[in-house]
């Protein structure tokens, strides 16, 4: 039996982190796939996923991804039964990440939603320079044995 995800998505909230009993971070956040379908008003069937990642990786991914975030991610599938306060029976189906890459660049979102201010890159500017005339080329002195061939 194989019990296997992979999935490509964009995160539908911002993720969010807490601590277990024994200290351990464990990060929860919701996946927006689409499965290929198309509706019968012609819109992409959209799938949303919840997921949770422990561990130091947990802490990697609450820090760098926010809503929107378009990111892979691969585990397994898990079904959990618990009772909420109200006493009824709830069924939880969520992802168990086990892998994830992030597949935005880190200037493709907008900077208030990453937690970053990208400046733009300085462009380079050639630099006038004193260069012999290329018209007299009796004027360049270049020894024979520097040449390559």
């Amino acid at each position: 039996m194989l019990n296997r995800v992979v999935l490509v998505g964009r995160l539908t909230r911002d993720p969010e982190m807490r601590k277990t009993a024994s200290g351990l971070s464990v990060v929860s956040f919701s996946l927006a796939s689409n499965d290929g379908r198309k509706n019968a008003d012609g819109t992409e069937n959209t799938l949303f996923i919840n997921c949770s990642l422990f561990g130091q990786r947990a802490e990697a991914f609450y820090k760098y991804t926010r809503k929107g975030s378009l990111i892979d991610v691969e585990g397994k599938l898990q079904q959990r039964k618990y009772t909420n306060k109200a006493g009824a029976q709830v069924t939880v189906t969520e992802i168990l990440v086990d892998n994830f890459d992030f597949l935005d660049s880190k200037n493709s979102a907008p900077a208030e939603d990453v937690g970053y201010n990208p400046q733009p890159e300085p462009v380079a500017q050639p630099q006038p320079q004193n260069q012999p005339d290329s018209g007299n080329l009796d004027a360049i002195d270049v020894v024979d044995d520097d040449l390559p061939f």
